[in-house]
């Protein structure tokens, strides 16, 4: 008997189904093979050699896009292949691109080993992957904590700078108590879905299949109430949603810029993949995930933007930004349980966001200093008359974020109000429509920095000069990756096309 188990369960391991995250792994390794291999003064083609290999494990994806596993489980229940997952996974893939890229100019002014960088944001990537096609509460545990033990190590990784250091710390005990409410929330479910006094329970409750018949049958359970609460609590961390949003300004200040990009982008995303699944497990709780997800996103729109008002440092006042964004994609998710075509309007509304942020991102990677936790608006001052293409390109991605028309952020936001108003939820839609009012306010503000000239007060004999902000040229690969990036927000902005059609939304 225990050897047809064994037996039926290697037969479920279908290793090609995962092939995108084991070539991301071996990818990973190779690069800390070649460091070791390699003579050092040759350490600088690494990097490239890490861009290179994600841009052709990009090409496969896209290639193999259709996979023969979609909405198959695998791995004996582990993971579950879904259209949704699908694009998760090509989406951190891009995202990784986009970091290594920052990464190559943001590290050369760093006096330190560049090679673990790269290595890690593979591994960081890998799990993204899996966590996008998550089907099993152990798995969940393991991909998400792969993910965020890799951030403790990002965050912190300018050891030399202090406020890196205490992002790193203050990014271990925020992930630490969430880690806590997670784990704390699942044995509460698998206790409950486990008990023989209950109608379905089952004796495999850290299968979401199995679960989500479980809390279909029992929907009034208290602690399985307490549990759903904690879990969401728990992945709430990962996007920022208030109460849980305390370490972000404090971690995207103090973490090297293309790791906040990376926080941003990727773990943010990761979190809604993973919100979307566990709404789908949690049906027969409907009623207690509206009420909660509601009064977060509420909180965290109004948060957001009030917050980052008086912002001066660019890098919080991102985070800040990042806040509401993720009040926003709430809304969607909360729209979701009713509205078919909302999952793809929050696909669409993370992909505008990934493009406009990277765009962002690396105008900051370039005008940043050796200490980059340092960026204030004042360091943005005629940046479009000393830099036309960042400035230009800056302007794309701050507009986008703030959702002006006819940028593929304003599509992003239509798409998922429609999606809420078409789901009745009028007072939701209210407070993000406030959000988006005040959200201009401090982009256009960094804006004005960028584009119109600022007063400075006078410079008298014997005072010391007003510091010039560091500018490096833009590389060919960072221009690539800019250019690129805000000409594909403004075309998504006019036409989606093909991709509205593939997402579901046309």
């Amino acid at each position: 008997m225990t050897t047809e188990l064994l037996q039926q369960a290697a037969a479920s391991n279908q290793w090609i189904a995962i092939a995108p995250e084991l070539l991301v792994g071996c990818l990973a390794l190779l690069l800390l093979i070649f460091e070791i291999v390699l003579p050092k003064a040759r350490h600088d083609v690494i990097p490239t050699l890490a861009i290179l290999g994600l841009l052709g494990i990009i090409g496969g994806f896209i290639v193999n896009y259709d996979t023969p596993f979609l909405d198959q489980e695998t791995f004996n229940g582990l993971l579950k292949h879904t259209g949704t997952g699908q694009f998760m996974r090509l989406f951190f893939l891009f995202a990784a691109t986009g970091v290594c890229v920052l990464g190559t100019v943001a590290l050369k002014r760093q006096a330190m080993s560049k090679v673990e960088f790269f290595s890690i944001t593979l591994v960081v990537t890998g799990a993204m992957m899996l966590l996008a096609q998550v089907n099993h509460f152990v798995m969940l545990f393991v991909a998400l904590e792969t993910v965020t033990v890799g951030f403790y190590i990002l965050v912190s990784y300018t050891r030399t700078n202090p406020l890196s250091l205490e992002a790193g710390l203050k990014y271990l005990i925020m992930g630490a108590l969430s880690s806590g409410l997670l784990l704390f929330g699942i044995v509460l479910l698998y206790g409950v879905a486990g008990n023989a006094a209950f109608a379905m329970h089952t004796a495999n409750s850290m299968h979401f299949g199995e679960l989500r018949a479980f809390l279909y049958e029992n929907p009034d359970n208290l602690l399985a109430s307490i549990g759903i609460v904690l879990v969401i609590s728990g992945v709430a961390f990962k996007i920022g949603a208030v109460p849980f949003q305390i370490w972000i300004s404090d971690v995207y200040q103090g973490a090297p810029t293309p790791v906040t990009a990376f926080l941003a982008i990727g773990s943010k995303a990761a979190g809604f993949a993973l919100l979307l699944i566990l709404v789908s497990v949690f049906d027969g709780y409907q009623s207690l995930v509206i009420k909660v997800l509601s009064v977060m996103a509420m909180a965290t729109i109004i948060f957001g933007n009030v917050a980052a008002l008086t912002q001066h440092n660019v890098k919080r006042l991102i985070g800040l930004s990042g806040v509401s964004h993720a009040g926003y994609l709430m809304i969607g998710v909360i729209a979701a349980i009713s509205v078919p075509y909302a999952v793809g309007a929050i696909c669409f509304y993370l992909l505008a966001y990934m493009l406009a942020s990277s765009v962002v991102f690396g105008v900051m990677t370039h005008v940043s200093g050796d200490d980059d936790a340092d960026q204030d608006l004042d360091h943005y001052t005629d940046l479009a008359k000393t830099h036309p293409f960042l400035g230009a390109v800056l302007g794309v991605g701050l507009g986008s974020l703030a959702g002006i028309p006819p940028l593929a952020g304003f599509m992003g936001k239509l798409l998922v109000f429609m999606a809420a108003f078409e789901a009745g939820l009028y007072p939701l839609l209210g407070v993000a429509i406030l959000g988006v009012v005040l959200s201009i306010y401090y982009y256009f503000g960094w804006i004005k920095a960028a584009f119109f000239p600022q007063w400075r007060p006078p410079v008298f004999e014997g005072d010391d000069p007003i510091p010039e902000p560091a500018r490096q040229a833009v590389g060919t690969s960072a221009r690539v990756l800019l250019a690129t990036a805000a000409l594909a927000t403004v075309l998504l902005g006019f036409y989606q096309g093909p991709l509205g059609q593939w997402l579901g939304l046309s």
